[in-house]
């Protein structure tokens, strides 16, 4: 049973921009989550000094039931209803792509299905919340647990995916965590392991140019600039800079800090995620969908790359296999650094 309080941990039921939210808080953190929209996180808020993490798109929360007039388009799927926020990407990251005559749309399918929830935990002490999902196209069901304890500026996060059929299949598996102001501004760093290097994508994904000169891999952070010269990843730069994505490698242990006035720190489970997708759209995309108006850093642990989608990532060998009844599990943690 829900017990209402306004003290330790608890959590609040109701609704945002006419979707399902629940809100797991504390006394130093506020996490809103939607069901009812890919189970995204909409607010990752540092209470004692009123800091929320994740970036929240110009045209913010819409509701893909009320948008349906739109031509027919994988990509727009994903980009007309994205509002920032953190995503779960399974079983296809990045790009449209057909799998075994499944057609999955960009970053399909879960991070478009309406997620049924639970309540596992509801206590002052800690409280948590169990998500769930079966993907349309392929036969997966994907679960995610939340949890908050009192007194701890952590989010703990438990995945399991399954594979429902009597086939091996595969995946990609992905944390589609992007950053944005006010936390996130020029000259704001991020701290990685040590041996991390940098593989960039292998075409520029603005056509006015990229940071990142193509080729590699290089050595994290100082990698050499398109046109010449160096480029320093682990320093955010200025609005406009080039837009760009590169895959970062070479994890003992999976995680990473980024620091502005305060800061977080992202772990992860390194072997079931390998790869941290850097995304960096800085307002030098004038086109659509973001004319020149987001500002924001993606740190993104994922499966496999690149951005090409899952046919590409089975081509490369970075995509996850899981045999017939096969289980894959994952657990992350994000801690606010104050």
């Amino acid at each position: 049973m829900t017990i209402n309080r306004n003290w330790g941990a608890r959590l609040r039921h109701g609704s945002v921009g006419g979707l399902r939210a629940v809100t797991l808080e504390n006394e130093l953190l506020r996490v809103t989550v939607l069901p009812g929209k890919g189970g995204d996180v909409v607010e990752f808020l540092h209470k004692p000094t009123d800091t929320d993490f994740v970036w929240l798109s110009p045209h913010g929360l819409r509701d893909p039931r009320e948008h349906l007039r739109g031509a027919a388009d994988d990509v727009a799927q994903f980009v007309d209803h994205y509002e920032g926020g953190w995503q779960e990407v399974f079983p296809n990251g990045g790009a449209p792509s057909e799998y075994r005559g499944a057609r999955l749309a960009q970053h399909g399918e879960v991070s478009g299905l309406p997620w049924e929830y639970e309540v596992v935990a509801d206590s002052e002490r800690e409280v948590a919340i169990r998500l769930s999902v079966r993907t349309r196209r392929l036969p997966y069901r994907l679960e995610r647990t939340l949890r908050l304890r009192s007194g701890t500026a952590a989010l703990e996060i438990g995945g399991r995916a399954a594979n429902e059929s009597g086939l091996t299949l595969h995946a990609m598996w992905g944390q589609h965590l992007v950053y944005g102001m006010p936390f996130l501004r020029p000259g704001a760093r991020i701290r990685l392991p040590d041996g991390v290097r940098v593989i960039p994508h292998e075409s520029a994904i603005n056509p006015e140019g990229r940071r990142v000169k193509a080729g590699g891999p290089w050595d994290w952070p100082v990698v050499p600039a398109d046109g010449g010269g160096e480029v320093d990843l682990s320093v955010i730069p200025e609005r406009g800079a080039p837009s760009d994505i590169v895959y970062l490698t070479g994890f003992e242990t999976g995680w990473y800090e980024i620091m502005a006035d305060i800061g977080l720190r992202v772990e992860w489970d390194a072997e079931v995620l390998p790869y941290l997708w850097l995304w960096q759209e800085l307002g030098a995309t004038t086109g659509y969908p973001w004319w020149g108006r987001a500002y924001t850093v993606g740190l993104e642990p994922f499966s496999s790359m690149p951005t090409d989608g899952l046919a590409a990532a089975v081509a490369n060998g970075t995509a996850l296999a899981l045999g017939p009844g096969g289980t894959r599990a994952l657990s992350m943690r994000a801690e606010v650094l104050a």
